[in-house]
């Protein structure tokens, strides 16, 4: 790494739904009723902000309290249009989609924007009710299916050479067989830049093998450092350049004029959205421990939180707030609100300055490359950041000024993809 870095920012995307009643009126570009408007506006935003890339998270469940949440490559294909520069990074799980079916999907959608997308491939912890009788596979499994459906993707992206020729790629594996080509040839960045969203054992190795970011659950610097070492450190006994993974932590951010307002606001948000659903989903990051008769200021007992290594569901998930009960001895109060505020990510309450501040101390730091913004304070949160915060990036030579590339692959600052002459996913 050089001093010369620039931290890479995405843009997380919420659905509209989840603001506070009365936050908005209609006739708002950002009013849930024009669904299409508020993505259409957050993308307007953080394309001229210079965000590098929309990342879109995504579940297979059928939970309605998220909010109106499209299909993340259908959404990306329609905001595509309105766009030039900034990249896309829908979110499909390798448990519950075809290779070849998502392999299409992502080079179509990456020739039809110029080299403007990736994929953060996830193993996925729940859904399967909706995917027939089969039960989930236990972690470690899903995990191997993972990477062999990310070889076969990788294959099936380089099934056609730079002078236009094809090639099957007869795959015959222990999930998966596939025969290709691909019905469309490599795209203006070679192919799509892999993501992957997790931070277990099972996960890291995972992306070590092959992914160009990582999206991670962070809660401090000195927890952020040890993942970002031992990333880097997997990644180059994977045979690759460390250089060529970001590690991004996932941030929501509640910016106020001073940290005096924006800590009202944040504690008025929290007040408004508590409701009996809130336990609900902290048990469901807790590997579904009951809550039941847990006063809000007490502590959750240590007996009832199972080692890590036995969580088959969302395992890097559980540690996070496994560690906050435990080590950190936050309440139950304390818990909802990590849950409630940002899922598990790492949180910025402050002024611009103290954003700003927040962000430059993990990154220099090497505790991150850059983050996924999670704006924490409904549609006006990303108007907050970019109007505020970025100036004060670029300012401080943090943050670019304009784009380097029509690519996303080329605004990353990510070397070229090179054409692979196996499976074994790319090393780049």
């Amino acid at each position: 790494m050089t001093d010369d870095r620039k931290i890479r920012l995405g843009l997380l995307t919420n659905p509209p739904g989840n603001s506070l009643p009365g936050e908005l009126r209609p006739g708002d570009v950002r009013h849930p009723s024009s669904v299409l408007d508020h993505y259409t506006h957050v993308a307007r935003t953080a394309e001229a902000a210079l965000f590098d890339v929309l990342f879109a998270a995504d579940g297979l469940s059928s939970d309605t309290e998220l909010g109106t949440r499209p299909e993340p490559v259908t959404l990306f294909s329609a905001l595509a249009s309105v766009t030039e520069r900034i990249g896309f990074v829908p979110t499909i799980s390798t448990t519950f989609t075809e290779p070849f079916n998502l392999a299409r999907q992502l080079q179509s959608l990456d020739h039809l924007t110029g080299g403007r997308v990736g994929w953060n491939a996830v193993t996925s912890s729940a859904g399967e009710r909706n995917f027939g009788d089969a039960a989930l596979p236990a972690h470690e499994d899903r995990y191997r299916q993972g990477l062999e459906h990310v070889s076969v993707v990788s294959g099936l992206w380089d099934s056609w050479s730079d002078d236009g020729s094809t090639k099957p790629i007869d795959h015959r594996g222990e999930f998966y067989s596939v025969q290709g080509p691909l019905p469309l040839p490599r795209s203006r960045q070679g192919r799509p830049v892999l993501f992957q969203a997790g931070s277990s054992s099972d996960g890291t190795s995972f992306a070590a093998r092959f992914a160009e970011g990582v999206y991670t659950a962070q809660q401090t610097l000195r927890g952020a450092q040890s993942f970002y070492r031992e990333l880097k450190a997997k990644t180059a006994a994977a045979g690759r350049d460390p250089k060529n993974i970001l590690v991004l932590p996932g941030v929501s951010t509640t910016i106020g004029g001073t940290e005096e307002e924006a800590l009202r606001i944040d504690n008025d948000l929290f007040d408004a959205g508590f409701t009996p659903s809130s336990l609900t989903a902290l048990s469901g990051q807790l590997a579904g421990v009951d809550l039941t008769g847990i006063d809000l200021d007490d502590h959750i007992p240590s007996h009832l939180l199972p080692p890590v290594e036995s969580v088959q569901g969302r395992q890097s998930r559980y540690a996070v707030f496994r560690e906050l009960a435990v080590e950190e001895h936050l309440t139950l109060r304390e818990l909802v609100k990590v849950q409630q505020r940002s899922a598990g990510h790492g949180r910025a309450v402050g002024s611009p300055e103290q954003i700003a501040d927040r962000l430059e101390s993990w990154f220099t730091e090497r505790g991150a490359d850059g983050f996924i913004i999670m704006p924490g304070q409904g549609p006006g949160g990303i108007d907050a950041f970019t109007e505020h915060v970025v100036p004060i990036l670029q300012e401080r030579g943090l943050f670019r000024r304009e784009y380097e590339s029509d690519t996303l692959r080329g605004n990353l600052g990510l070397p070229a993809a090179i054409r692979q002459n196996s499976l074994t996913p790319a090393s780049s």
